[in-house]
């Protein structure tokens, strides 16, 4: 990756990783390497998840009974560890989104105000 792709990649704000992870898996069950790749790739590679901030959040997950884990085999034919959303984890989701939908609504309110607004 060169300098300036690295200078273009966002920082997460706290607590949306979780919300990504949860999103990501509703395909079926994914690996977190799969995970990490499904977010970078579904952001046109602005977003990059490190493994030191993606598994300790899905234990986090894990823990919360958000998320199950499947023991399989990975497409490379190697023994791996699948997640898959739970029914708290899709309710969950739902709420995290609604959240996510304010937050974004109130800072786009203030970051782009209406010419009445103005001050």
């Amino acid at each position: 990756m060169s300098t300036k792709e690295q200078k273009e990649r966002i920082e997460l704000l706290q607590g949306t990783l979780d919300l990504l992870i949860l999103r990501t898996p509703l395909v079926g069950p994914s690996h977190g390497h799969a995970i990490a790749k499904a977010i970078e790739f579904k952001s046109d590679d602005v977003l990059q998840v490190e493994q030191g901030s993606l598994y300790p959040a899905l234990h986090r997950l894990i823990k919360r009974r958000w998320i199950s884990v499947e023991e399989g085999i990975s497409e490379n034919n190697h023994r791996a560890k699948f997640d898959r959303l739970t029914e708290k984890g899709w309710r969950q989701l739902a709420l995290e989104t609604s959240k996510w939908d304010k937050l974004a609504g109130a800072i786009a309110r203030i970051l782009r105000p209406t010419e009445e607004r103005q001050l």
